[in-house]
């Protein structure tokens, strides 16, 4: 998920899971839909391209956006274990693989001694030394616990506790958050695990310039079509609309959610962000919803769309990186649906979930 979005990890790490699970006796049906609706993760952890493009159209914090995206993507990580273990009970999935107690407990280890970094820099500052001092002394302790005993990923998972914890602090904004990150990652992957190579780095950065390019076109046209909007005051005209069919904010997240499934299916999930922010987002707090709220509601279902047909364009990729045909990429698919949906509605309907964690934090009020 550390790639912001769905498509690319459907697409580059994709290729990686469904080739482990086949070689661990799982059906490459079973793969193709575990790797689809793990997909859908990559934009609600931090960090995440929808809520940064969601972010600046809303004029929302993006730090409140990313520690907002945490709770939620525990509950769908959850409702999809949850799946994988009913399905992998009742059809025999990975019965050729040994549970290894060790091995869960090395990757929990690894975990929790990221969790410690945080927890550290607090006790650190409440013994008296400054937030500066108290997170270079974690981060000193941790390199040389890294370099002792060798983790696999604790250096790797660090990467969005500097880019959140960065904006958290004020240290960064989301563009040097960014930059902080990438000289992080570069710094992993040159030195610290020595995997990338200039010819990798020339790609990555090519790929990155276009990526970045055609996000910013996409911006400029919807932002011109934001004005439209304004000035001809199209978005009071359908706040009106809506009022017309009910007054019950609920009913409203309904419509919503139906509307952006549908969207999802059909448009990339930048362009329905930068065209219906400036539609919706007004009639939303007209109701009183929450914006980071409503950001939530709005990538998640847009990330579900791309799944679902006849359109969803992780139908396609998935189809393309599996060698299936997209009829059968369909059907494998489906079943997935089903806990998305559910937390899709929890999100929805249990605003708590998505807004705790940013107002504990302070982002909000």
């Amino acid at each position: 998920g550390m790639s912001g979005t769905a498509l690319a990890d459907a697409a580059g790490i994709g290729t990686i899971e469904i080739k482990a699970m086949k070689d661990h006796g799982y059906p490459i049906d079973a793969a193709v839909g575990v790797t689809a609706a793990s997909a859908t993760l990559g934009p609600i952890f931090p960090p995440s391209l929808p809520f940064v493009i969601y972010g600046m159209m809303a004029n929302v914090s993006i730090g409140a956006l990313f520690m907002a995206g945490i709770l939620p993507g525990v509950v769908m990580t959850v409702l999809m274990m949850v799946t994988v273990a009913i399905f992998a009970y009742r059809r025999g999935w990975g019965s050729d693989t040994p549970f290894e107690l060790r091995r869960l407990a090395e990757a929990a280890g690894e975990v929790l001694v990221v969790a410690a970094f945080p927890l550290a820099c607090y006790l650190l500052v409440q013994l008296g030394l400054s937030i500066n001092i108290a997170v270079g002394i974690a981060l000193l302790v941790l390199i040389a616990a890294d370099w002792y005993f060798d983790f696999s990923a604790v250096m790797a998972l660090m990467t969005p506790i500097i880019l959140i914890g960065g904006m958290t602090m004020g240290w960064f904004t989301p563009t040097e958050a960014a930059m902080a990150a990438v000289i992080w990652s570069l710094f992993l992957g040159l030195v610290r695990y020595r995997t990338m190579t200039l010819r990798l780095l020339a790609k990555a950065s090519f790929d990155t310039i276009e990526t970045t390019a055609s996000v910013l076109f996409i911006v400029t046209a919807a932002s011109i079509f934001a004005w439209l909007l304004t000035v001809s005051q199209a978005a009071q005209l359908f706040s009106t609309f809506i009022f017309a069919l009910t007054d019950n904010k609920w009913i409203f997240l309904i419509l919503v959610n139906i509307l952006m499934l549908v969207v999802g299916c059909f448009l990339d999930t930048i362009a329905a962000i930068t065209i219906l922010v400036p539609i919706l987002l007004p009639v939303a707090a007209v109701y009183g919803i929450n914006p980071v709220h409503f950001g939530l509601i709005m990538t998640l279902n847009l990330m579900i769309g791309l799944l679902h047909p006849p359109l969803g364009m992780v139908l396609f990729v998935l189809s393309r990186v599996a060698k299936l045909s997209v009829e059968r990429t369909t059907m494998a698919i489906l079943p997935w649906l089903v806990p998305l949906i559910v937390a899709l509605l929890l999100i929805t309907f249990i605003p708590v979930i998505t807004l705790w964690l940013p107002a504990q934090m302070g982002l909000i009020r």
